[in-house]
């Protein structure tokens, strides 16, 4: 089984400029709690990453009013490809401490997503469940 058989196709994306609150507002329409970072409008071209818990810690916990994404984003996030084995998506999860991974063509531009939820709903248990173990490590980045 390939990336591409469980990701989620063309998420939405923001860009370093959109405000936080925008993005914050976008994940909760779209019910994911992460957004691709792309480098400008009209663009695929990954340059990061923010999640709910970026905007909760680096923005709401050190008390900043207002922010644009670059100031909660984890810039060059790792990623994989369409046609990586699913089992290689769940090695570079676990190698990375993270539970959701973009998937980028050979130009770098965001084609989709791939979650835990999408390996669970997806794959063998027993290989998830040792990849879910290790991510969720203290000290992870996730």
């Amino acid at each position: 089984m390939k990336a591409r058989d469980i990701m989620t196709q063309n998420p939405r994306v923001v860009t370093p400029e959109t405000s936080v609150q925008e993005a914050a507002r976008l994940m909760k329409t779209e019910d994911t709690g992460v957004l691709p970072v792309v480098d400008s409008e009209g663009s695929r071209r990954l340059v990061g990453v923010i999640t709910d818990r970026d905007i909760a810690i680096r923005v709401v916990g050190d008390g900043m009013s207002s922010a644009q994404v670059r100031d909660a984003m984890s810039a060059n996030p790792k990623t994989c490809r369409p046609d990586d084995n699913v089992k290689d998506v769940l090695q570079a999860m676990s190698d990375s401490q993270v539970r959701r991974i973009p998937i980028v063509d050979d130009g770098g531009s965001v084609v989709g997503i791939v979650s835990q939820a999408d390996v669970v709903l997806e794959t063998d248990g027993r290989k998830v469940e040792k990849t879910i173990e290790k991510i969720s490590q203290p000290g992870a980045n996730n």
